[in-house]
């Protein structure tokens, strides 16, 4: 592989979406963005929810909505582990506003609980956005 390319690994629960060559990522930590080049020092993190984008090697660009999960950078390869991704073709705009809509409106008491509705509503959210980028 050559140095100047990243070698990305996306998996879910399911199966491996992709193993191929990319020149750079963009994904949602838990605590914010980051982006990925080659020579990028090892990590390990977990995920947010939003939008992997990535460029392969003649630059156009992929985007999928990923939520949750894990990150390790090693090498010049670059795993991402998550709970679901998705194209955003393929996203029910719908259904993620009714998802925000229930979340936003859920009682809530005590702080799990609340950490609980703000966890969904910001799935929602990001879900929603990622359709929005169609």
């Amino acid at each position: 592989m050559a140095t100047n390319e990243i070698r990305l690994v996306l998996v879910t629960p399911e199966k491996t979406l992709l193993d191929a060559p990319v020149s750079s990522l963009r994904f949602p930590l838990i605590d914010g963005q980051i982006g990925i080049l080659p020579g990028r020092a090892p990590m390990v993190g977990r995920l947010g929810y939003g939008e992997l984008s990535f460029h392969s090697e003649t630059g156009v660009e992929t985007v999928y909505y990923i939520d949750g999960g894990f990150v390790q950078v090693k090498g010049s390869e670059v795993s991402i582990l998550t709970s679901r991704a998705i194209k955003p073709e393929n996203i029910d705009a719908a259904a993620a506003e009714a998802d925000f809509q229930e979340a936003r409106d859920r009682k809530a008491t005590g702080d799990v609980e609340i950490k609980a509705r703000y966890e969904d509503q910001e799935r929602a959210r990001q879900l929603k956005a990622a359709a929005r980028s169609k």
